[in-house]
């Protein structure tokens, strides 16, 4: 993954621009006037209908508008959702972009401008955030925008996450973390990571693929780390990250049966079994249908060892189609036709990059096999060729 690129924010307000926060003001008045023009007019004939309304201003469907105006009806007149949808506007939302965030919080459109949105604009413009930076954050999470404590959030989080960037794709996935308590859940959370070794962009890695991790109880985090430990990966090694991610909402029984289930499968020992998970924590959430079949080509078709496959699990990585298979039955045909010696390692033959492994295991040899490199080309792209033919094995595998 690509390194997290640091971006600074300032971590006090400096004064906010009384000018600027009075032109907000004016700009909103003026942007409201087409909404509330017509509005006046149709009001003078009829009282305020707000499912009409969100169909017509705000540009829901007839079923999403039903939904939302249930927590709506006590709207009287067009004024506040007016300004709310001229202030949406001036961020730059389109009305797409207003539609989404009005359906998913209806209650924004009861939002003061001047009191509420205006002032938290100008908080997170003081932060350093763009005008459109600021708009996906509202489309991400419109009900935790107008709250003020939005501000020390982003305050902390930016830092750790690396830039606001970084952030908005936790958020995406976890809109908890700004709600939850950064003092009684967040911070400890981040604190006992990174006692385990993790830095701030370990920590960020990890929220992706485990939203919750850090707005789970701190309780919940400790346990988490102790299964890290359980399953052989000590804190502060470089797998101690890896081992959290594959543990994570796991319970001690199902780790337990996933532990078994691996040994029954490779024919591992405790202590292969052990060396495997160390060596590769994420092992444990493979699927057993996927570790079956690694299991019935590995040992079966190419003949390796349980204890050789424990030692080097990052086998167990590569897709058992477009590499396994691929690699094993051309070092199988040039073994066979006396081109490679026999004691040549699978792994060494797996782990090499594509245009590497074409280097050392196809070019070398196209006046004694001429046809093998455009035949290795057709495999890979799903063809079978009619001069060079690879052996099929036989069990049918499907993608992993």
């Amino acid at each position: 993954m690509a390194l997290i690129q640091k971006q600074h924010i300032p971590l006090s307000f400096p004064p906010r621009s009384t000018v600027v926060f009075l032109s907000l003001r004016h700009q909103c008045r003026l942007r409201a006037t087409r909404f509330s023009v017509a509005a006046a007019a149709s009001a003078n004939r009829a009282p305020f209908a707000v499912e009409d309304y969100l169909v017509a201003s705000c540009h829901l469907t007839p079923a999403q508008a039903l939904k939302a105006s249930r927590v709506l009806s006590h709207l009287k007149s067009p004024s506040r959702p007016d300004a709310v949808l001229a202030f949406l506007t001036g961020l730059g939302l389109s009305d797409a972009d207003i539609a989404a965030a009005v359906a998913y919080d209806p209650k924004l459109l009861c939002s003061e401008v001047e009191r509420t949105l205006a002032p938290r604009l100008a908080e997170l413009r003081d932060l350093g955030l763009s005008p459109s930076q600021i708009a996906r954050l509202v489309l991400v999470d419109p009900a935790r925008f107008r709250r003020p404590t939005v501000v020390s959030k982003l305050q902390y989080y930016v830092p750790l996450f690396g830039s606001f960037e970084n952030l908005l794709q936790a958020v995406r996935t976890n809109s908890y973390l700004l709600s939850s308590d950064l003092e009684r859940v967040v911070k400890p959370n981040v604190a006992l990571l990174m006692e385990c070794g993790l830095d701030a962009c370990d920590i960020a890695k990890l929220s992706v693929p485990v939203p919750r991790l850090l707005t789970t109880s701190p309780e919940r985090v400790r346990a988490m780390v102790v299964r890290a430990e359980a399953v052989g990966v000590p804190r502060g090694s470089g797998m101690f990250r890896h081992a959290l991610l594959a543990v994570a909402f796991l319970s001690e029984e199902k780790i337990a049966a996933k532990v078994e289930f691996l040994k029954k499968t490779f024919g591992w020992s405790d202590a292969e079994v052990g060396i495997a998970v160390a060596k590769l924590p994420l092992v444990l959430k493979q699927s057993k249908d996927r570790l079956h079949r690694m299991s019935e080509f590995l040992i079966t078709e190419v003949g390796l060892e349980p204890e050789y496959i424990a030692n080097r699990p990052a086998l167990l990585t590569y897709s058992l189609e477009r590499r396994l298979m691929l690699r094993h039955y051309v070092v199988k045909f040039l073994k066979e036709n006396g081109l490679l010696e026999h004691d040549r390692s699978f792994y060494t033959a797996v782990q090499v990059s594509e245009n590497v492994f074409k280097e050392k295991f196809i070019r070398p040899y196209k006046e004694a096999a001429p046809s093998l490199d455009q035949d290795y080309a057709a495999v890979c792209r799903g063809e079978m060729p009619t001069r060079f033919r690879f052996q099929e094995p036989s069990t049918s595998f499907e993608s992993g």
